[in-house]
């Protein structure tokens, strides 16, 4: 049993659908664990396995949605270009931000997917939005949404926010329930949020994969879950959307993303 999963059984889940929905998704993505089980040793076919390792470039049924261009990709030229083969994002003390802007994908507003990409960041605050809409009425390229958090500090990376919305739904370390009408509230602990903090590689490359399933959503941070939702606030929650990455209002910075993956079911 894996120390993710083993913490959450043992965090006292209510018998509810939530806790069930939790308990059977967290043990679908912890880490597999290799190796034969000596219970079944000599069983027909070799005997049972654990489930393949983790493999962090895993692609299969994903395609790719960034061809080192532009295409399908749309944000303020200003802040936003394609280059050497990354999706960059960049503000500077001559061309300040005045707001958070975004670079939004065309190709589709995907409902039940897996979405893989590596980024890097050298200050303030990104987030990949997902199952969002555009806020026309606010401006140019501003969206609302669910977003998987990115910050230079690592206070808040992997956690789920709610960009121009409910705010924070799930802390890193965190799996939470939501229910129409009230706040979002702790069902299970993942692991400590400063362990899994250990995990993110500081002005590096680091891979965030989100999977998004009806009304459960989980953000995994170089192969470590660092957060698990179950959304059933229904007039609140989004079961689609647009995809977008942030760039940040405040002090100078950058954001690269690179190998950007879809996998829609």
């Amino acid at each position: 049993m894996t120390k993710e999963f083993s913490a959450v059984t043992q965090s006292a889940l209510p018998l509810t659908l939530a806790g069930a929905v939790l308990a059977s998704a967290l043990l679908w993505l912890a880490p597999p664990v290799s190796g034969q089980d000596p219970a079944r040793k000599g069983a027909k076919g070799g005997g049972f396995r654990g489930p393949d390792p983790l493999v962090l470039d895993h692609h299969e049924g994903f395609e790719s949605i960034f061809d080192g261009t532009r295409k399908n990709w749309d944000g303020d030229k200003d802040f936003w270009r394609a280059e050497n083969g990354l999706l960059i994002g960049e503000s500077t003390q001559a061309k300040p931000l005045t707001r958070n802007t975004f670079i939004i994908w065309r190709g589709g507003k995907p409902a039940d997917f897996e979405l893989k990409l590596e980024y890097r960041i050298n200050s303030t605050n990104s987030g990949v939005q997902y199952r969002s809409v555009e806020l026309a009425e606010a401006g140019p390229y501003v969206m609302k949404g669910y977003q998987a958090d990115i910050d230079f500090n690592n206070t808040y990376t992997g956690q789920l926010y709610e960009e121009r919305g409910r705010g924070f739904l799930a802390m890193r370390g965190q799996a939470t329930h939501i229910e129409e009408g009230k706040k979002a509230r702790i069902i299970g602990n993942l692991r400590a949020s400063d362990e899994l903090k250990a995990q993110i590689k500081p002005e590096d490359w680091n891979q965030l994969h989100i999977i998004a399933r009806g009304n459960t959503l989980a953000h995994i941070l170089n192969g470590h879950l660092t957060s698990f939702t179950v959304d059933d606030d229904t007039p609140n929650r989004s079961l689609s959307g647009l995809i977008g990455f942030q760039l940040h209002v405040g002090p100078p910075m950058k954001v690269e993303f690179r190998n950007i993956w879809l996998k829609q079911r």
